[in-house]
């Protein structure tokens, strides 16, 4: 699940940089609040809710068919994909 909401803060971001950067979470509260049956889907919602300099702050939510399963936030920052080679 907090994957999930790590892949899908890091879409919301890709139309705002440049080809060779990318967003990577450094700052994760998520709280599971439900389980999911494995293989039931579930349903990612993330909002932006602050942007200061190439750092973000969303909030983020999960629900499967029934109701919310986790929610919390994600900050995130703006790294070069360089930089992951290099580590």
């Amino acid at each position: 699940m907090i994957l999930l909401m790590e892949e899908t803060a890091q879409e919301v971001t890709r139309p705002c940089l440049k080809a060779d950067q990318t967003t990577i979470g450094f700052e994760v509260r998520v709280r599971h609040l439900g389980p999911t049956p494995v293989g039931e889907a579930i349903t990612v919602a993330v909002g932006l809710l602050e942007v200061s300099g190439g750092k973000f702050l969303f909030a983020v939510a999960a629900h499967n068919a029934r109701r919310k399963i986790g929610e919390g936030t994600i900050r995130g920052t703006v790294i070069s994909l360089g930089a992951l080679s290099r580590s």
